[in-house]
């Protein structure tokens, strides 16, 4: 994969945007950009920035000093994908399975085991589309009457609501508007992570996301306006160390916000970091930095603001915790009594 590399930014950008901040002007893409280079004496101001600003929206929600987690439990519904991401360990193929779905009765012991634990909500995750590229997929699906993993999702989602009360979340990828609006009544959230904005990094060969119909920011994006013209309260984000600049990173950014002050849906906003996994094509990347990590939430809340629910993945950040409570988090995101977290 070929990368792009940033410039460093200058100290007297880097103090001029942290000054605007700090002050809390509107920052533009370059300013934003310059933020993410900040080092020393300068991330510790910028992190403290943030954490003010994520101290305030705490206090006004009535909250202050309270960061927040879901007890969930993590429902692998299929790990078969139409998609081919160079990162993911989650999403395999037929013969390693011992079958394409989770059935329902599977699922279902899933749910009530975490109902059992005092789990309020069951995530479903699940690749995209998989019949359209795996005939095991296919088979089985018609096998049971189901036209697509989209009418198996909502089947499921509707018996762990009906039969355990959990709160289905719902991950299957990029949706149209007229699928957002099906699965809405049995399902009180969905979530997309966006990941990224690069368009590159999806259409160039050696890309991340080459070979991913799915991951193609422009699709993406589409599913998060149509997510919010729907009024599905929707989790989404960016995946940070896959090969992006820091500009590309914060117009990412960007059109999250910019959804979201159009619609107002977006419940919790994730900043992850990549890690480099075995029998993956991405093995011999480097894991993102938790400087760069921690710089990239504190940016996220600086643009996002107060109100905004800013989560980072606890599992993926070595203990660390305290550097990202300091960046401005106030949300772990979901964590299971029962269940590993199988996509991270």
């Amino acid at each position: 994969m070929v990368e792009r590399t940033d410039s460093a930014p200058t100290e007297a950008s880097v103090r001029r945007a942290l000054r605007r901040a700090a002050t809390g002007r509107a920052l533009d893409v370059d300013e934003a950009t310059a933020l993410l280079g900040a080092r020393g004496d300068a991330f510790d101001e910028l992190l403290g920035v943030a954490a003010g600003i994520r101290d305030a929206g705490l206090r006004e929600a009535g909250r202050p000093g309270v960061v927040t987690y879901s007890k969930k439990v993590f429902i692998p519904l299929t790990r078969l994908c139409r998609d081919r991401c160079h990162y993911c360990t989650f999403a395999t193929v037929p013969h390693r399975l011992p079958a394409p779905f989770l059935d329902r009765d599977e699922v279902l012991a899933i749910a009530r085991e975490g109902a059992a634990q005092g789990c309020k909500e069951a995530l479903f995750t699940l690749g995209d589309r998989p019949e359209e590229r795996w005939p095991a997929a296919r088979r089985w699906l018609d096998e049971r009457g189901y036209e697509s993993t989209l009418d198996y999702l909502r089947a499921c989602a509707v018996a762990v609501l009906e039969e355990t009360g959990l709160l289905p979340h719902l991950n299957p990828g990029v949706l149209s508007w007229a699928e957002l609006q099906r699965l809405k009544p049995v399902a009180p959230s969905m979530g997309m992570m966006l990941e990224t904005t690069a368009t590159r990094l999806w259409s160039e060969p050696g890309g991340p996301h080459f070979g991913s119909p799915d991951k193609e920011p422009a699709v993406r994006l589409r599913v998060l306006d149509d997510a919010g013209r729907v009024g599905v309260p929707f989790t989404t984000g960016i995946l940070i160390g896959i090969g992006e600049t820091h500009a590309e990173r914060v117009d990412a950014i960007f059109a999250i916000r910019r959804a979201h002050r159009e619609y107002g849906h977006l419940q919790e906003v994730i900043v992850q970091n990549f890690r480099a996994k075995p029998d993956t094509a991405m093995r011999g990347m480097p894991d993102a930095e938790l400087h760069d990590l921690a710089a990239t939430v504190a940016v996220a809340r600086v643009l996002l603001g107060p109100r905004a629910r800013i989560q980072a993945p606890p599992n993926l950040i070595a203990g660390e915790y305290d550097l990202l409570l300091r960046a401005g988090i106030d949300d772990w995101g979901g964590v299971s009594p029962v269940t590993p977290d199988h996509v991270n």
